[in-house]
């Protein structure tokens, strides 16, 4: 599975405005409403399944990163938004840093394997110093797209 088709045109922030966990995740959901991958009629509810999700256990992993994620019945296509945090945010991360790099993974209830996929290509990526380091040094929506395909041909050649 290619990150970067998870990606759809228009959800990559790389100077999130919020910086309170909840805020972020409203903040990116918004992206993915704007770049079409979510009706805006299913904003409070996206928020609020993420957020619930949330609250039985922290999705920041540590090391400056966090993938929220939610299966939801109004979603039709898994997508992914991608926000940069300059000044990190209290995400309740396992090792209490605050973190730089969000990754929200929305997905369709009816494909759960799909989503593992999309879970586990996020995790292979996010798991490499390199790429996280790329990723916070990232400025532009061009330098994450340009880190994200360079990601995939890696895994296609590996």
């Amino acid at each position: 599975m290619k990150l970067i088709e998870l990606v759809p045109e228009g959800a990559i922030s790389t100077h999130l405005q919020s910086t309170q966990r909840d805020d972020v995740i409203a903040e990116m959901v918004d992206l993915l409403i704007e770049a079409g991958s979510a009706s805006p009629e299913s904003r409070d509810d996206l928020i609020a399944k993420v957020l619930s999700r949330e609250q039985t256990g922290s999705t920041g992993y540590g090391r400056g990163v966090a993938v929220p994620h939610v299966k939801q019945p109004s979603v039709e296509r898994m997508s992914v938004a991608i926000g940069l945090s300059q000044t990190g945010v209290d995400f309740n991360a396992l090792d209490r840093q605050p973190v730089f790099s969000v990754f929200l993974l929305l997905s369709p209830i009816d494909r759960p394997e799909e989503h593992l996929q999309a879970m586990e290509a996020i995790f292979k990526q996010l798991s490499k110093e390199t790429f996280r380091r790329q990723l916070r040094q990232a400025t532009s929506i061009e330098d994450v797209k340009t880190l994200l395909m360079e990601a995939d041909s890696k895994q296609a050649a590996g």
